[in-house]
């Protein structure tokens, strides 16, 4: 029986993509079926942002990229099918916004994740 691994995730394209407000670089880890649930101080634990599908995911990635910010990959984690990252984010005026992802992968491509937010409290 053959047990030759399948495609790796590419790290390298995460950070280039998260980085370089990079959408279509960013959308091509994801697979066609891919599912993203948002929790945040809008969308919280029960009642999740869920995302279906690759173009519904780039809408959204398209809209987030498109802000006026800066977007740092501080840390990153594969272990088989399973990626974990952490990504901090900074407006002009210098709110700060700290996003933690888990994902699963089928075929090195995203097929499931969730990410959690928090944003610096409102003054």
């Amino acid at each position: 029986m053959d047990t030759a691994a399948g495609p790796g995730f590419d790290t390298e394209a995460l950070r280039r993509g998260i980085e370089g407000q990079d959408t279509t670089a960013l959308l091509s880890l994801y697979a066609d079926d891919a599912e993203l649930r948002v929790v945040d101080r809008n969308t919280q634990p029960s009642h999740p942002m869920v995302i279906r599908g690759r173009e519904q995911i780039g809408t959204m990635l398209a809209d987030v990229y498109s802000r006026d910010m800066t977007h740092k990959l501080d840390r990153c984690v594969v272990q088989g099918d399973h990626v974990a990252f952490q990504e901090s984010c900074l407006y002009p005026d210098g709110v700060r916004v700290l996003a933690n992802s888990m994902m699963s992968l089928r075929d090195g491509k995203i097929v499931d994740q969730t990410v959690l937010q928090a944003w610096d409290a409102e003054e």
